[in-house]
């Protein structure tokens, strides 16, 4: 039950930081933002404020900000069509009513002729009693009916097209930049609540039946010279015992204000590509806000390095599809994961929403990358791409993120279940 709530509590934060980047900067530049959801599918939760429906969805799967004009509109007036117009105070239409016009009694139904509801806001069409010609303005907030169900209209200056490529890209950008920050903001909070590593060569915990114990160093030894050769940081103190598998080196270090000689030989431990030596110590920690800022953000950094590696090995074949992991896979790390404290699972978060914001940045179709990509060789081109064939390159894009999605999660399922 713990990894259940503390992994809906992950994937919900993780989300939420995500698409709220989108959201922000979408209503900042004036966008009309129809939904902010959390998952997918079936709607289990909802609510509406301020233009925006607000969902919780069933699958946690992900979630979406969904742009007036970022996809084709459902409802369009064609000439022909019948619909019902209620109006405000003003005169304006403010509800189009698309079927179930028996429902809405006051409405004047007419046949349409034309309809711009993008640029002029009008409606031409015929009264169907009186056969006479009319135009109707129409209100920038009026809604559509269909279904009983009402769908805000998009004039043109609010769709996501409308706005420069600035607004746009930021808009696109946001949700990943958002996990970065998240990143950051987690790393700082682990930093000044554990402490971050010192950069002179001073011990903090020795780890039992290592050769740091026989040696008998204590916590809190600051290590001065090794072999006579001065020590400047902890780096370069861990580079020289890792050099020096099996070899006896001479330690002077500081021990409560005096100098004291040791004697230690590293233990062989194999490495990527050869034996490095090991002698069984930590680095110490210390508490500071100031310095939890540039450890948060060298964090950040260094797993955006690790993660961007792995993903190049991925492509170049150095790793197989079988190495990635989907929800399932998530899910069963982040019970391991729970299992070994807090801290552990609040640094886990972190390095998750890196690899969201990162993953969400590369040039795919359907991912924020691919469009930017596609915003990028707007500007390259000097206008912008054919929506329509933009359109079929993300929808086949996003078909094969699914299509991947369901063969990560089946490996999951086999590793997990199958293979132990």
């Amino acid at each position: 039950m713990n990894t259940i709530i503390a992994f809906i509590l992950m994937f919900g934060l993780l989300v939420f930081v995500h698409e709220f980047g989108h959201y922000y900067f979408a209503k900042r530049a004036g966008m009309l933002v129809r939904e902010f959801a959390i998952g997918f599918g079936p709607k289990v939760f909802s609510f509406v404020k301020n233009e925006t429906l607000y969902t919780i969805r069933l699958i946690p799967a992900g979630g979406y900000v969904r742009v007036a004009g970022e996809d084709p509109e459902i409802i369009d007036l064609k000439p022909g069509q019948h619909v019902g117009l209620e109006f405000n105070a003003d005169g304006k239409v403010n509800k189009i009513i698309i079927n179930n016009k028996s429902k809405h009694p006051q409405a004047r139904v007419v046949e349409v002729d034309k309809a711009d509801l993008d640029h002029r806001l009008i409606i031409e069409g015929f009264d169907i009693d009186e056969e006479e010609r009319l135009v109707f303005e129409v209100d920038e907030k009026a809604f559509y009916i269909m279904d009983e169900q009402e769908t805000q209209i998009a004039p043109y200056n609010r769709q996501f097209a409308s706005k420069t490529k600035g607004q746009r890209f930021m808009q696109l950008f946001a949700g990943p930049l958002m996990n970065f920050l998240l990143s950051i903001v987690i790393f700082f909070i682990l930093g000044f609540a554990q402490g971050i590593p010192t950069e002179e060569a001073i011990i903090g915990n020795v780890q039992q039946d290592s050769p740091a114990e026989e040696a008998g160093f204590q916590p809190g030894d600051e290590v001065l010279q090794i072999d006579g050769n001065a020590i400047g940081s902890w780096e370069e103190f861990q580079s020289i015992v890792q050099a020096s598998p099996e070899e006896e080196l001479t330690m002077t270090v500081n021990r409560n204000g005096e100098q004291v000689d040791v004697e230690v030989v590293p233990a062989a431990v194999k490495g990527q590509d050869k034996e490095i030596g090991q002698i069984g110590i930590q680095v110490a920690l210390e508490r500071s806000v100031l310095k939890s800022i540039p450890y948060s953000v060298e964090q950040t950094y260094e797993w955006s390095k690790l993660i961007l590696t792995n993903v190049t090995k991925l492509i170049t074949g150095q790793f197989s599809i079988e190495a990635l992991s989907g929800p399932v896979g998530i899910y069963d790390t982040t019970d391991k994961v729970i299992q070994t404290g807090f801290m552990n699972f609040l640094m886990w978060t972190a390095a998750l929403s890196v690899n969201l914001g990162i993953i969400n940045l590369l040039p795919l179709p359907a991912l924020d990358g691919g469009r930017l990509l596609f915003i990028g060789i707007e500007a390259v081109r000097g206008k912008p791409m054919d929506p329509q064939k933009e359109g079929i390159v993300h929808f086949i894009g996003f078909a094969l993120l699914i299509l991947l999605m369901l063969v990560v999660t089946w490996n999951d399922i086999q590793r997990i279940f199958f293979q132990g």
